[in-house]
Parts: C-alpha cells; sequence; structure tokens
C-alpha cells in the first residue's frame, strides 16, 4: 500500500469541503435589465450591488420580479372593489435573497413606509403584486408594486393593521 504525505491528504480533504461549501451557495442574483423598480437591502445573503456597509443590495426589474414566480388571488380592499392581484409572493422573494430577520421596512414613492413583520410574507399570503386584472400596474393604479393580501379568502386580516401594511407605490424593502 502506498502512503501519501499528511499534506496531501489535508488538501484532499480541503477540496472536498470546498466543494461542499459552494454546492450549497444560492445562484447570484442578475442585474437588471430595464428599470429598477424594486431595491431590497439590510439582511439579505444575494444581492447584484453592494452597500457602502460592504452588504448585499438586490435591484430587480419587472422581468426579474416575474421570473420569481407568479401568485395570485382575486380580493376586495378598502380602496378598491374585487380585482385579481398578481405577483411574487413575498415569501419566494425573501427565500431567493437568503433573508434572515424578522421585519420588513416598506417603503414607497409617495414617502409612505410601514413595518411588515416577515410572517405576513412566510404564513399570511401577501405577494408584490406588479399586475392587477392582467395589466402591468402603473403608478397611478398604485404601481409599480402594491403588497397585498388576500383579504377575501382570509377575513381575518380585515383589520387596520393589516390595511396598513398594503403599501403600494412600493419601491424598496428593508429587512431587518
Amino acid at each position: 500500500m502506498r502512503k501519501y504525505p499528511m499534506a496531501l491528504w489535508g488538501f484532499a480533504l480541503w477540496l472536498l469541503m470546498a466543494s461542499a461549501v459552494s454546492a450549497q451557495e444560492p445562484e447570484p442574483l442578475p442585474y437588471p435589465a430595464g428599470a429598477v423598480i424594486l431595491e431590497v437591502s439590510g439582511d439579505i445573503s444575494v444581492g447584484n450591488a453592494k452597500t457602502p456597509d460592504g452588504g448585499w443590495l438586490a435591484r430587480f426589474d419587472l422581468e426579474m420580479l416575474d421570473a420569481l414566480g407568479d401568485s395570485s388571488f382575486r380580493t376586495t380592499t378598502p380602496w378598491d372593489s374585487a380585482r385579481t392581484y398578481s405577483g411574487p409572493a413575498g415569501s419566494v422573494l425573501l427565500d431567493r435573497l437568503g433573508a434572515g430577520g424578522k421585519d420588513i421596512i416598506a417603503d414607497a414613492l409617495n414617502d409612505y413606509s410601514a413595518s411588515i413583520p416577515r410572517s405576513d410574507f412566510m404564513a399570511r399570503g401577501a405577494i408584490l403584486a406588479t399586475r392587477v386584472d392582467g395589466r402591468p400596474m402603473t403608478v397611478r393604479d398604485k404601481g409599480p408594486i402594491f403588497v397585498v393580501y388576500p383579504f377575501d379568502d382570509r377575513p381575518e386580516l380585515n383589520r387596520t393593521e393589516f390595511f396598513e401594511r398594503s403599501v403600494w407605490q412600493l419601491s424598496r424593502l428593508h429587512v431587518e
């Protein structure tokens, strides 16, 4: 039986461990080709830009959000009659970015801001609606992104606290 130097065994072990770690790394986030409509910062481990403090920033255009998949439901909101909202589930976005944290600060184009518990995205069915009745949402129609809940399917969500978390004209999320 041939004996190999201990350094060779150490290198082989390091190589095996390095390949196992790299296999678990999330796929990098591509750069947006179109207009950026959402920025996500804070406690995320995947992005496409760096923040001044060395953290990740994730910038999305509409096509990138569409690539996350589509959730949809028909619901009535306090501001509109029944309409069909569609876009990526908030939980899918957080998973894709390797997000931690317990709360998400949602900022709108009109400077409105709301704190949304992570559980709203993970268990309450909130989506980042980019379309209403099949059409892309415009700023005039609460777009380009509207955090919306399935109010008609889940009557327990018909409360002021969830209405206040329904941020329209969403432009930024910060994970804390």
